[in-house]
């Protein structure tokens, strides 16, 4: 029982760990591939476009997590997870099973990991939310 009570409190390491995150989507482009010569030029750019954008998002509101904790960064978070899972069939790099495993991971993780601080910070007041950097 006192696990359960671990998690039911928003902590700085799981904001840290979401910034963690970020970096890693972002040089996932860079991670081991195994059909890399099959993705066109074009696709691959979209691909390491995506990546990046979503990576510094991940980042970006992780950090903001850390210092003005709202709830719409948790939400913001799962979006983003949700967008990296759809994003290998989106952009059409979905034969790269190696890329598609490590967004689906990565961006699983996001989705977790937003979806725990939601549930943490739910029952929370506005104060209480503004209080918690502090």
């Amino acid at each position: 029982m006192s696990d359960f009570r671990f998690f039911s409190t928003h902590r700085p390491w799981e904001d840290w760990f979401g910034m963690l995150l970020g970096v890693l989507i972002l040089i996932s482009p860079w991670f081991p591939m195994q059909a890399s010569q099959e993705i066109v030029d074009a696709e691959r750019s979209h691909m390491i476009l995506n990546a990046f954008v979503v990576g510094m998002l991940v980042f970006g509101v992780a950090q903001l997590e850390y210092v003005a904790l709202q709830r719409w960064e948790e939400g913001a978070a799962i979006v983003l997870g949700l967008w990296l899972i759809a994003s290998p069939f989106i952009f059409g790099y979905s034969a790269d099973t190696m890329l598609r495993f490590w967004h689906a991971t990565l961006g699983g993780l996001v989705v977790l990991l937003g979806a725990l601080q939601l549930w943490q910070d739910w029952r929370l007041s506005d104060r209480e939310l503004a209080e918690h950097s502090q």
